[in-house]
């Protein structure tokens, strides 16, 4: 398995592991399928050119994927996005790999946080970001009729 920070020219790989996981995990994300399937090459490009994008490898195939940014929330933060693994990747130390390399990065930057939202119906997520330090913030925001999402935050001081 090897870890990549993404470059605009792997615009191809991450627009094909972000659509698998919108198609896989449809709940997991505010996002939809339908709505990003139409994205043309420069958007995904540009997607690219914000922040930070790791994709884990298998050979020639994208397995998982991270996307941080500046967090629009708080000043001096950062935010994970769009992070996703594999189901056949799940629980083997990958996804905790991926969140460290964004962690890394917001260290890097000299972010004084690392926040993400996660659906409160994602149990495994949400234990997944608990594990790795993250804790729940009490914040909560709508994500899709019926289903909240909570804020999480790990503080890097």
């Amino acid at each position: 398995m090897e870890l990549r920070r993404a470059t605009t020219d792997d615009w191809a790989a991450s627009r094909d592991i972000r659509l698998r996981a919108l198609s896989q995990d449809p709940n997991a994300f505010c996002s939809s399928l339908e709505s990003e399937s139409g994205f043309d090459e420069q958007r995904w490009r540009n997607r690219l050119g914000h922040g930070i994008t790791v994709l884990a490898w298998e050979g020639s195939d994208p397995v998982g994927t991270v996307t941080g940014k500046p967090d629009p929330h708080e000043e001096g933060g950062r935010e994970i996005v769009a992070m996703w693994v594999a189901p056949a990747h799940r629980g083997t130390g990958l996804a905790d790999s991926l969140i460290a390399s964004v962690v890394d990065w917001a260290a890097t930057e000299g972010a004084h946080e690392v926040a993400l939202w996660v659906a409160e119906d994602n149990s495994r997520a949400r234990s997944l970001y608990e594990r790795v330090g993250f804790a729940a913030t009490g914040e909560t925001d709508a994500m899709r009729p019926g289903v909240d999402q909570l804020r999480m935050r790990l503080s890097l001081r």
